[in-house]
């Protein structure tokens, strides 16, 4: 009989796209992944990126927004339009490689 699923030790390969969707993912591979993720789509210089990590209680949110403050590559970050995800998703914009400062969100978005 063959498994239809990953073994937890398996590298898995994700798309470099811009859109991290997190629901594949455990809440302890979110420490490394997501920093990882960043540093990849800077050096595709896709600047703005797109984690989905649903509605739920927000736990994952919450810890997605702390792993992005206290990442140098964050310019600013926001939760998603009504249209791309609400509360259930956040915009990452990454800093341009000219910018100084550090990370930290960006409330003009938000009402």
């Amino acid at each position: 009989m063959t498994e239809d699923f990953f073994s937890e030790n398996e590298p898995v390969e994700v798309e470099i796209n811009g859109v991290l969707d997190l629901h594949a993912f455990s809440p302890k591979d979110l420490k490394t992944l997501i920093p990882d993720y960043l540093e990849e789509c800077r050096k595709k210089r896709i600047m703005e990126i797109k984690i989905i990590h649903g509605k739920g209680i927000g736990n994952i949110r919450r810890s997605v927004h702390v792993l992005l403050d206290r990442h140098p590559l964050v310019g600013s970050y926001r939760q998603a339009e009504l249209h791309a995800g609400s509360w259930g998703a956040t915009i990452v914009q990454l800093k341009d490689s000219h910018q100084p400062g550090h990370a930290g969100r960006d409330f003009s978005h938000r009402k």
